[in-house]
């Protein structure tokens, strides 16, 4: 706080104003274990070239998504983006349109945010669709409270096998806005209590399941069933969650339009059954005509805290991923539907092969029934010591599902395959599993 020009006495009159004697008892919500009591292990000064030379020495060290065979996925997936979509998104009608509030100057805006919301209704199988969220978590936990909303009801129970971050994500929501969250594993428990129950499709470990019967039965019950996809490409070849009898789906959209870019931007969907829509967290953008009969978009339903008294807010959220959106939208409309089917293919079938090459190494074990473009294997060693080593020899080899879930199985490894890999990638892969489990 040396460059701000609190004196000690106004400083002392700040913190006596809100009832607190120092500075650090703003932090007491933050962990014990998460505060630092010293200061970090860095220079205390460097200049402007010293500081570059260090980050770039940093940057040296890291391998990237494109270098070499790359089969890591567990929610964040790389696929080829083809360079009409970062030229498209730079057109002054989109670039330079800010917020789409005044709809004479921004049909740009709106008109792709209409095609975003027929696009991710047209993926889900749902009826309406939103202008997007910041993230698939965060799309998460907004449908876990608009199914609180909807039913009156403040308990969600989430399948073990949905993503842990995003089990992280609704765990924290809940803890400050006032309802209870349970997981299950193989059953639900389905009571008079309980608001939602929320599904992965495919789960967090590339198994595909069927959720038509779990639908029924929570529909039987007034229970909203939340389906989440974090790999939207699989939606050109699986069944639709809302043909499923989902009531809300929600997905992590960064397959299309984005790259993985460090871990984001990317952007959420969101989308559900048009009884539900005044619920629906977010904004809807709507087509009409002008006042000479020429069609037009308009804003048609703005729940957001941003526009609405907050205890009449559906959400907090007060953006949407306007950009990622707009690249979404540009990279679906040039796969097209058949395009969109083709790569979805592309992707299972390379996936199909890994899996069925590296079920021949010995000591190695398919652990999905089914799959689309990622799978679990246990492997005869630790799946970090494998990943690791993998590493050293230039091949992204998957994720250790224990580090995400510390207490999991240590040897079972996460492995994606998108249409980036290639058959060279495939047989490194392969051949270099095999020659270390051979070395056991």
């Amino acid at each position: 706080m040396r460059y701000l020009a609190h004196t000690a006495a106004s400083r002392k009159a700040l913190l006596d104003s809100i009832g607190i004697s120092s500075v650090d008892e703003l932090f007491v919500d933050v962990p014990a274990q998460a505060r630092l009591t010293k200061l970090l292990d860095l220079p205390l000064h460097q200049n402007e070239w010293e500081v570059e030379r260090a980050f770039q020495s940093l940057a040296a060290n890291t391998r990237q998504a494109g270098a070499g065979p790359f089969f890591i996925g567990a929610g964040a997936y790389r696929h080829h983006i083809p360079a009409a979509v970062d030229h498209l998104i730079q057109r002054g009608e989109f670039l330079t349109s800010y917020t789409p509030y005044q709809p004479e100057i921004s049909q740009g805006t709106l008109q792709y945010l209409f095609e975003f919301q027929t696009q991710v209704a047209l993926l889900a199988g749902m009826e309406v669709a939103n202008a997007s969220m910041y993230d698939g978590a965060t799309a998460t936990v907004e449908a876990v409270m608009m199914a609180n909303r909807v039913t009156g009801r403040r308990k969600a129970l989430l399948s073990n096998n949905v993503h842990p971050h995003y089990q992280g994500v609704i765990q924290t929501y809940a803890r400050f806005c006032g309802f209870s969250e349970e997981k299950w594993e193989e059953t639900p428990l389905l009571d008079d209590q309980v608001s939602c129950v929320v599904v992965q499709y495919p789960n967090f470990y590339g198994e595909i399941e069927d959720f038509r019967n779990l639908a029924a039965n929570c529909q039987s019950k007034g229970i909203l069933l939340i389906v989440v996809v974090t790999e939207i490409i699989a939606l050109g070849l699986l069944m639709s969650p809302g043909e499923m009898g989902a009531d809300i789906v929600v997905a992590e959209g960064q397959s299309l339009g984005c790259g993985l870019n460090f871990g984001g931007p990317t952007v959420g969907l969101f989308a559900t059954r048009e009884k539900y829509m005044r619920q629906m967290p977010g904004r809807v953008v709507g087509q009409t005509v002008d006042c000479d009969g020429k069609r037009g978009w308009v804003l048609t339903l703005s729940a957001r805290e941003q526009h609405i008294r907050r205890e009449k807010a559906t959400s907090n959220i007060c953006t949407n991923s306007g950009l990622c959106a707009l690249a979404f939208t540009i990279h679906l409309t040039l796969l097209g539907e058949v395009g969109l089917q083709r790569l979805a293919k592309l992707n299972h079938q390379k996936a199909m092969v890994l899996a069925t090459e590296l079920s021949k190494i010995s000591g190695v074990k398919l652990l999905n029934k089914t799959f689309f473009n990622e799978f679990t294997i246990q492997l005869p060693i630790p799946a970090e010591t494998a990943v690791n080593e993998l590493a050293q020899q230039g091949i992204l080899g998957g994720v250790p599902v224990s580090r995400l879930l510390p207490n999991h199985r240590p040897n079972d490894l996460l492995i994606a395959v998108t249409e980036t890999v290639t058959e060279i990638d495939l047989q490194r892969l392969i051949l270099t599993l095999d020659t270390m489990c051979k070395g056991l």
